[in-house]
């Protein structure tokens, strides 16, 4: 399975499974035996969309592209700083 088929596949199975809207694909690395990507989606739309509401999901698919889990890490307004945790 090729990279661009792994991330659409998470990004359109979560946007099916929420109803919400994919943003971006802000990581993506494979175990031994998963693919884990990470998807930002609109949760809430919002004037100025620097105040849109954004949430951090984490998506589990299985090696053929399938969903096995997800899950919401997070939300932020989509003007704040993304905190990376190294420094």
């Amino acid at each position: 399975m090729e990279l661009r088929d792994v991330l659409e596949g998470a990004r359109t199975q979560l946007a099916s499974l929420t109803g919400l809207k994919p943003v971006c694909v802000s990581r993506v690395f494979k175990d031994g035996q998963c693919w884990h990507v990470g998807v930002e989606m609109l949760e809430m739309s919002r004037i100025p969309p620097s105040a849109d509401l954004l949430g951090d999901y984490e998506v589990i698919l299985a090696e053929d592209g399938n969903m096995m889990r997800f899950e919401r890490k997070r939300t932020r307004l989509r003007g704040e700083a993304v905190e990376t945790g190294s420094r």
